[in-house]
């Protein structure tokens, strides 16, 4: 049996495949741009597979879950692309140093266990003129939308056993792990009285190891 949480896998695959125009917009943007050898942490379910382009010689996807790599091979043959699909948690990746030009990353911080040590672990393996594109959801930047993350992160993290974060500075992390930021950019993808509304703050960019 996988090791992982079999409803949060059937929920993330529900919400990928419903994600409105702004959330589609922002994977592209994240993953059309990767180039050469490519790293997918967190793939999930394989939401992320479809939009990578012809740039990509090679790409090879991890998650820590098994239900939800069930669900990325599925994916992977549907679009009938080939992709080495292994479960790894992003603290720990089974790559030599320096061995991919890019690496991806959309809402997998606010899973990590040690989000410093993951970034850590995405530096160690990138080439020194290698790119970390990353889409992920943050921390307001506001006291009263904070104020509720952090009120709401507890019971949050509990549900469906996803252990999702809603209060990461995840920018921080990103510098504090050694890289320096080409692009980033705050993004808001859901509207404002969605049910989503305590992870709409997000950032999208590229950053590479300083």
């Amino acid at each position: 049996m996988p090791q992982g949480n079999k409803w949060f896998a059937v929920f993330w695959d529900w919400a990928v495949k419903s994600e409105n125009a702004a959330l589609r917009r922002g994977r592209q943007e994240t993953v059309g741009g990767a180039r050469g050898r490519v790293l997918e942490i967190g793939c999930g379910t394989g939401g992320n597979f479809p939009y990578y382009g012809d740039g990509v010689s090679e790409l090879i996807a991890t998650d820590p879950d098994g239900y939800m790599l069930q669900r990325a091979r599925k994916r992977a043959a549907e679009i009938e692309r080939l992709i080495e699909i292994l479960q790894a948690p992003a603290e720990e990746l089974p790559f030599d140093d320096q061995s991919f030009d890019t690496v991806v990353s959309t809402w997998v911080m606010c899973h990590a266990h040690n989000p410093v040590g993951a970034l850590a672990e995405v530096r160690r393996v990138l080439k020194p003129e290698g790119q970390f594109r990353f889409y992920e959801h943050v921390r307001y930047d506001h006291a009263f939308g904070a104020f509720w993350q952090d009120l709401v992160n507890p019971v949050w993290r509990r549900l469906l056993g996803s252990g999702c974060n809603l209060n990461r500075d995840t920018a921080r992390s990103i510098t504090e792990a050694g890289f320096v930021f080409r692009e980033l950019e705050s993004v808001k993808p859901v509207p404002t009285l969605s049910p989503m509304v305590l992870t709409r703050p997000n950032i999208k960019g590229v950053a590479v190891p300083g």
